[in-house]
């Protein structure tokens, strides 16, 4: 079984996050994920697509600290997981509108045969480390 992520973080996001651990205090964020599954002769192209739509949209709305996308194979479908960080709810609002637990879908979702969950998962994210060799 293959399992791929990807991560994205934008450079004030991460100016912020260092700002506040040289004053040694502790960052709140909230990761609010959501999952699909896509046919695997799609999954290319609805990766591609999720970039251009979710990530592009998400990381030009304030308060948005990063990204990540997970991937892993089901029998003839891929699952992927997008998982979005963010500094406080009125920032997921912005992006997402006022029910913050409804996704948010685009037209053209349906030209992937996409199968999205409807609903999101909001979590309080109490503890994030990477190794020097992963960080940005």
């Amino acid at each position: 079984m293959a399992l791929v992520g990807r991560a994205y973080a934008g450079a004030p996001a991460r100016r912020k996050a260092k700002a506040l651990q040289s004053k040694g205090e502790c960052a709140v964020m909230i990761a609010r994920e959501w999952k699909c599954r896509v046919p695997e002769a799609h999954s290319a192209g609805f990766t591609g697509y999720l970039y251009e739509t979710g990530i592009k949209d998400s990381s030009a709305t304030p308060g948005f600290l990063g990204a990540q996308i997970f991937r892993r194979s089901l029998p003839a479908k891929i699952e992927l997981t997008l998982i979005t960080y963010w500094d406080k709810l009125e920032s997921i609002k912005a992006f997402a509108g006022n029910d913050i637990s409804r996704a948010r879908l685009y037209p053209e979702d349906e030209v992937y045969e996409l199968e999205p969950d409807l609903s999101v998962q909001h979590y309080e994210v109490i503890e994030h480390q990477f190794s020097a060799e992963q960080r940005g």
